[in-house]
């Protein structure tokens, strides 16, 4: 016999009982699970079958990325300086990593407008959406990685004893990107602009961000890359990987902590705000 879920509507604020929230919002991630598991697959597979290159996808923009500073680096457009390893590879990596952030930023607008139909239409935990999205998500980081691996290979990178810390830096990556992309998600589905912005924010964002360049030490560029949330995040997983000095960790680990209080704080904004959001989308 299948189990009924009930829900009582009331017009009392719902951050009033807060441990009353918290426990809903465990039970409905417990329910989203499988729901985001099917919108997953279905979304997954309609997107790689629709393709010619099918997943290549998803490895060529770091390639041609990285491809495009490791160009402007042989032919002195880029003073890159010393980097401690091979420069294709620290592109590369550098490349891979900032896009895990930036899909993860991105990623929650993108689920929430290609559900725009169900979302109005269907009464389902919406934390399923961005589950479903995050998977995807995790899914094209893995084939990067696998990318990533050949060229160590390639290039002769034997990781320490750091690279144990290299996950948990792909970790903290992904939570610094979605806890932005929570907060971000539901004014960019009212307001188109947001999408926008994105799109011209993130590439400059990026390249004020050491991702294919050593920090500088001196002069403004050191400043930007000092305060710049993503530095620590990008120098501590390449570090680990490549067997650096890891001189990024009190910064890492305080951005690894306030990301996962943001998501918390996305979260709860995006459980309040998604019924009017709906609403008003249908």
């Amino acid at each position: 016999m299948s189990e009924i879920m009930l829900k009582i509507y009331s017009p009392d604020p719902e951050l009033a009982r807060p441990l009353n929230v918290l426990k809903s919002m465990w039970l409905d991630l417990k329910r989203a699970r499988p729901i985001a598991w099917r919108l997953f697959v279905r979304d997954f597979s309609a997107q790689y079958r629709a393709s010619f290159l099918g997943y290549a996808w998803a490895v060529l923009p770091p390639l041609l990325n990285s491809f495009t500073f490791v160009f402007l680096n042989n032919q002195g457009l880029l003073k890159a300086g010393s980097t401690g390893s091979s420069y294709p590879f620290y592109a590369l990596t550098g490349t891979i990593l900032w896009q895990l952030f930036s899909d993860s930023l991105t990623m929650p607008l993108a689920a929430l407008q290609q559900s725009k139909s169900i979302l109005a239409r269907l009464n389902f935990p919406r934390e399923s959406v961005i589950l479903s999205g995050l998977l995807g998500v995790m899914v094209t980081l893995l084939i990067r990685l696998i990318l990533l691996g050949v060229m160590m290979m390639v290039f002769g990178i034997v990781p320490g004893a750091g690279f144990l810390l290299f996950p948990v830096a792909l970790f903290a990556l992904c939570a610094a990107g979605l806890a932005l992309g929570l907060m971000i998600a539901p004014a960019g589905m009212l307001f188109g602009d947001v999408g926008k912005l994105l799109t011209l924010i993130l590439p400059v964002w990026m390249l004020l961000t050491p991702v294919v360049y050593p920090p500088r030490i001196h002069g403004l560029a050191a400043s930007i890359a000092a305060w710049n949330p993503v530095t620590p995040l990008i120098e501590t997983a390449r570090a680990s990987l490549t067997a650096q000095p890891l001189d990024h960790l009190p910064s890492f680990a305080f951005m690894m902590v306030l990301s996962f209080l943001l998501i918390l704080g996305g979260w709860l904004g995006f459980r309040i705000g998604m019924p009017h959001l709906v609403a008003r989308l249908g």
